[in-house]
């Protein structure tokens, strides 16, 4: 079977992305979720608070160790597979990339070695700081990140020099560049879905707790703070997504059309289709059923102001429409789940009744990986939607490939990464459902028991 370079290329870089993107926004919104845990025992003097912000930083911390691993050999590939990519946007790229790892990975870790060792060791307030510094750095680091894919998307601050192997992308305007025209949105959708991961997570742990009758106090705590976290987190990323919408009708019109299987611009309103099937050689969208206007409205705050369709473009600038419509859909559906479930939890909550309802804990036992996925299929619609550019309207995927690089040391080292990573995986799975299983310190729990009397 003849291999090619550029397909294995792209999947090797979409199995390591979309294994490394499983930790960040755990952790990320995991550290927001400590600093309201530490805020509270500086408030009230509650052991029970310590207690929560002890046990989740032992979870924070194997999570971030993870991140840290999965994320290095993505800049390894940058060089090894896509070398052509690396020339073109180096200048770009390297003022945040290097200031992602001075002035946040840094921060992250000095204070995370504080976080972890610092009990009883430095005063609940510098532990507090430690713990808030932490949380910065995380969301720093998403911030640099989402600055350089984003720039991928929308380009800005900048100018084309050298021709030929030396052509290539340099900064004119950093901060132009830093606000390009998505960056600041995508930021709000990213660290909004960061936090709806770790309040799910909280929230199914907490569940699981209250359902065997353990640490009950704990778990009322903490799944109360992960509900109202959640809650908020999922509709400000429903408002972030539908600016992203906006953005996308006017910077990248044909990701959107794909992401609506959207092939024929017609007057009036284009609706936005809640289920169907986008076939490609027809050209239309079958058993399709959608809101008439939809994605007019969504677009342009107007239900019968037409949306550029597909064929618009040339057919070689088409994304691929089937993979764009459902992860795209996919994500929507997944998001409008997570915000009727926290939404209903509340309801239970006001009504005195959440931590006697079975069935809606374990609902909530079950619900933990449903971020995730919205995480996944977010990231796969985002870059996928964007091909065949990998920089848009400028360096074709294609066309951003190493020179020398082969079919067999690609697919090589795809194998390789995929079983690393599998033992990495089933280590840290491992490793956090020992920690649940055993749970927070009793002994601090007690200490509260005696405190809140």
């Amino acid at each position: 079977m003849q291999w090619d370079v550029e397909f294995l290329a792209r999947l090797q870089f979409a199995l390591t992305a979309s294994f490394h993107y499983l930790y960040p926004p755990f952790s990320i919104g995991l550290a927001w979720l400590l600093v309201i845990m530490k805020a509270q025992h500086l408030r009230t003097g509650a052991a029970v608070y310590d207690q929560m912000a002890k046990f989740w930083t032992k979870i924070f911390a194997a999570t971030f160790a993870m991140g840290v691993t999965t994320g290095i050999v993505m800049e390894f590939e940058f060089g090894t597979n896509w070398a052509a990519y690396s020339r073109f946007v180096g200048d770009i790229f390297g003022a945040p990339l290097a200031a992602e790892a001075i002035l946040s990975f840094f921060l992250e870790s000095v204070f995370l070695a504080v976080l972890v060792f610092g009990w009883n060791r430095v005063s609940k307030g510098m532990h507090f700081f430690a713990t808030l510094m932490v949380a910065v750095g995380a969301t720093l680091s998403a911030v640099w990140i989402v600055v350089a894919n984003s720039w991928q998307q929308t380009p800005a601050g900048f100018e084309i020099v050298g021709e030929g192997l030396n052509r290539h992308a340099q900064i004119t305007d950093f901060w132009e560049m830093f606000f390009n025209l998505s960056s600041v949105a995508r930021l709000a959708h990213v660290i909004t879905a960061a936090l709806v991961t770790a309040s799910f997570v909280v929230m199914s742990v907490s569940a699981w707790y209250l359902l065997r009758k353990r640490h009950e106090d704990f778990a009322k705590r903490c799944f109360r703070i992960a509900l109202v976290v959640g809650f908020l987190a999922v509709f400000t990323t429903a408002g972030a997504g539908h600016r992203q919408g906006q953005l996308l009708a006017t910077t990248q019109p044909a990701k959107l059309a794909a992401f609506e299987g959207h092939f024929k611009t017609e007057e009036g309103g284009t609706p936005l289709y809640v289920i169907g099937y986008p076939d490609v050689a027809q050209e239309k969208v079958l058993y399709g059923f959608g809101i008439p206007g939809g994605l007019s409205m969504l677009a342009y705050n107007s239900f019968t102001k037409p949306v550029t369709a597909l064929d618009k473009f040339p057919k070689d600038d088409w994304p691929p429409v089937v993979i764009s419509f459902f992860s795209f859909h996919g994500m929507i559906a997944l998001g409008t789940a997570m915000l009727g479930l926290t939404f209903l939890g509340l309801v239970f909550w006001w009504r005195k009744k959440l931590f006697e309802t079975r069935w809606l804990l374990w609902i909530f036992v079950l619900a933990f990986p449903l971020p995730y996925l919205t995480n996944e299929l977010g990231w796969i619609a985002a870059e996928v939607g964007r091909q065949p550019w990998i920089v848009q309207g400028m360096l074709r995927t294609k066309d951003a490939l190493s020179e020398s690089v082969s079919a067999s040391q690609v697919l090589g080292s795809t194998l390789m990464f995929t079983g690393i990573y599998s033992i990495l995986f089933i280590l840290y799975l491992f490793i956090i459902a020992a920690k649940v299983h055993k749970g927070p310190e009793e002994t601090m729990a007690a200490a509260n028991a005696g405190e809140d009397k």
